[in-house]
């Protein structure tokens, strides 16, 4: 590996860690506006009644998930609609830490839902939702593409 390469990782891990902090506030900033879809099927509804209306899709799976040929279906769908209609795209490596941020670790299981795949965060209001951290998320994604890297993966911090 060559000095350039091991410069050019280092500053890709940066980001990646800017990044899953920025998902970390944007998360919680939605769930107080109540602007957070949970589930394939219930986004699926969405996309197809307002996708004006979504700023951020995130799609998360763990290493068993990808083994799941349903699943992948779903995503590589939901994926090229967003594509389609221009929805910044993110994929979630470890969906436990995204069930802690979305609140829904702490209920003891009873009442989570069984589907945390796919997470949309859409605009609390017809006005274009102004964030820092939700900015910065949007230009992670645009630079990530301009590496050819269509759906980037980032692991949120763990706590």
């Amino acid at each position: 590996m060559t000095l350039e390469e091991l410069a050019g990782e280092q500053q890709a891990m940066g980001r990646m860690e800017t990044a899953g902090s920025a998902l970390e506030e944007v998360l919680s900033k939605a769930l107080t506006h109540r602007s957070v879809t949970v589930g394939v099927y219930e986004a699926a509804k969405l996309l197809n009644v307002d996708p004006d209306n979504v700023v951020l899709c995130l799609l998360a799976a763990d290493e068993e998930d990808d083994r799941d040929v349903a699943l992948q279906i779903h995503f590589t769908l939901i994926q090229a609609f967003c594509c389609e209609n221009d929805i910044n795209i993110l994929r979630v490596s470890n969906p436990g830490r995204l069930a802690e941020l979305l609140l829904l670790g702490a209920s003891g299981g009873a009442e989570q839902p069984a589907d945390l795949h796919c997470v949309l965060v859409t605009n609390p209001h017809a006005s274009q939702w102004k964030d820092p951290a939700l900015s910065q998320l949007i230009c992670f994604c645009r630079e990530s593409r301009y590496m050819d890297q269509w759906v980037p993966v980032i692991n949120l911090p763990e706590r």
